[in-house]
């Protein structure tokens, strides 16, 4: 997680001095909440910087989920908002930014963060990522999409969904001196010792991809999630596909031998994990699973359907480094590469066709 301190005279005087595009609202909302309550002591810092090099863009601090997505929904429609917090944060006001197309910049501020990690912003310096939110030129991101009669729950990252859910409740539970990868190890190993499997058949347009039991079964849209695991490190966030990820059943010394592999995304070379390619998928299960958005429990369910949302949400991104050759190249903390965001891959570095999945 960056750090919260003043930023150096040095990069304040590195800052461009770029103006904000004319013609074009455009906020700075701060989560408070963010990082275990840290993100607060970012508060005046922010606003002095914005002062000095972008006068006349407002900051809110909010901790409130409805007065956040309220002040949203009053911004004239394509305006452009950067969110400092986590991807819980992204989460909560994704929704106002599809009905009112906003443009999201980001300044990762969380225990996460795998969004910023896709975007290519994870190891900037705040005001590094806050100047590249509000002047970076923006692009289009696929979204993944929760469906039941009921409701509607968009994702930018992950829809976790079994042991992976369980383990991201848990994690909201952890010893509030644990974030990112420590908090979620805390979770993982309390989730250990009470492990649950779910018979869950996985499906879309009449092919099965899973029947049976399994550990967790998540659909991933960045290439990490958990804090920078590298659990689908095939997957691009513009590249028009969801990536699902099938796990186990395992043992809890099989789940324990597992969890070095997954933490260093060499997890696809084990017999155990499956994983497919797909825009839409429907799930049903024997009993209730855990679920979570973005990191973000939701209601158990037996029954849902997963789709893709295509270039449905406008982002703002750094390039990133070159695309890693195999999942073992990925370090914990990397860049995701997504091409130019466009919905294509550069050429030559164009995905491999989704795997064949196993019929029931």
């Amino acid at each position: 997680m960056p750090a919260l301190q003043k930023p150096s005279a040095a990069l304040v005087a590195a800052a461009p001095e770029r103006a904000v595009r004319r013609g074009r609202p455009t906020m700075v909302l701060l989560n408070p909440r963010a990082a275990a309550g840290r993100a607060a002591a970012l508060g005046p810092p922010v606003r002095e910087w914005l002062a000095e090099h972008a006068p006349g863009v407002s900051l809110l601090e909010s901790d409130s989920i409805e007065r956040s997505r309220a002040t949203l929904q009053c911004l004239p429609r394509s305006s452009r908002v950067v969110l400092i917090g986590g991807d819980g944060t992204l989460h909560h006001m994704l929704p106002v930014l599809l009905t009112h197309r906003l443009t999201l910049g980001v300044v990762p501020l969380g225990s996460g963060n795998d969004t910023a990690r896709a975007l290519g912003v994870h190891q900037l310096p705040w005001p590094q990522a806050l100047d590249l939110a509000l002047r970076g030129p923006s692009r289009r991101m696929d979204i993944g999409e929760l469906l039941t009669p009921r409701q509607q729950v968009p994702f930018i990252s992950s829809l976790a969904v079994g042991f992976d859910a369980a383990v991201g409740q848990r994690a909201f539970d952890a010893p509030r001196m644990l974030t990112g990868m420590p908090r979620y190890l805390w979770a993982i190993f309390a989730e250990l010792a009470a492990l649950q499997h779910h018979r869950v058949r996985i499906s879309a347009g009449g092919v099965t991809y899973q029947d049976g039991p399994v550990l967790f079964s998540s659909v991933l849209n960045t290439p990490s999630y958990g804090a920078g695991m590298p659990a689908a490190p095939a997957a691009r966030v513009a590249d028009g596909m969801l990536d699902l990820l099938v796990a186990g059943p395992f043992g809890r010394l099989g789940a324990l031998a597992m969890l070095p592999r997954l933490l260093k995304g060499r997890h696809l070379e084990r017999e155990g994990f499956r994983t497919w390619q797909t825009a839409s998928l429907q799930f049903d299960a024997d009993r209730d699973l855990p679920i979570a958005a973005d990191g973000e429990p939701l209601a158990p369910l037996r029954r849902f359907e997963v789709r893709l949302r295509a270039s449905a949400v406008s982002v703002v991104a750094a390039r990133p480094a070159r695309p890693f050759a195999s999942s073992s190249e990925m370090p914990l903390d990397s860049t995701a590469e997504f091409s130019t965001l466009s919905g294509e891959p550069d050429a030559g570095e164009r995905r491999p066709a989704p795997r064949a999945p196993a019929h029931a």
